[in-house]
């Protein structure tokens, strides 16, 4: 049995949900803790804080990815104001895309104290500058949302990544 509701997609995004044995506030700070994202997400090569807020979480971000068969940069800035139940982003700019806008919802769905659960929603919209298909576009979103969640929870828990 998988772990992942089912998906949602519209014109918007994508995304899906996956329960974490963890607290909210675990779940924020692995996915506040930007700078260690290449250590865990797929593809990622490195993620670089350019500006941070005034508690010192980034603010804005320069990552590099493989994509497309060739390497893509690309700048996010994340919204931080509803920590710890939501961790949003949005492109200031890239190489290969239009836009990307994506956010993490934290649910805390706790019922035992000893056996804290949250239930992470994760979004994604991603708008390319290289023209594809609507069915390519929609798959390799679906992917990225399952890959990114997969290995979300991995590293909350504190389990060794798979591929």
């Amino acid at each position: 049995m998988s772990d992942y509701q089912p998906e949602t997609r519209s014109l918007e995004h994508t995304g899906a949900s996956v329960v974490v044995q963890a607290t909210v506030e675990d779940c924020f700070a692995v996915g506040v803790d930007i700078g260690r994202y290449p250590e865990w997400v797929e593809n990622l090569r490195s993620a670089d804080i350019l500006t941070t807020d005034e508690l010192a979480r980034p603010r804005t971000v320069r990552f590099e990815a493989a994509g497309l068969g060739r390497m893509s940069s690309y700048v996010l800035e994340y919204d931080l104001s509803d920590a710890p139940h939501r961790l949003e982003w949005s492109l200031v700019a890239g190489d290969l895309t239009r836009a990307i806008e994506g956010r993490y919802l934290f649910h805390d769905m706790t019922e035992d104290p000893a056996i804290p659960l949250t239930e992470v929603d994760y979004e994604l919209t991603i708008d390319l500058a290289v023209p594809l298909p609507g069915f390519v576009k929609r798959r390799a979103e679906d992917k990225i949302v399952k890959a990114a969640l997969s290995r979300f929870k991995q590293r909350v828990e504190g389990k060794p990544a798979t591929a």
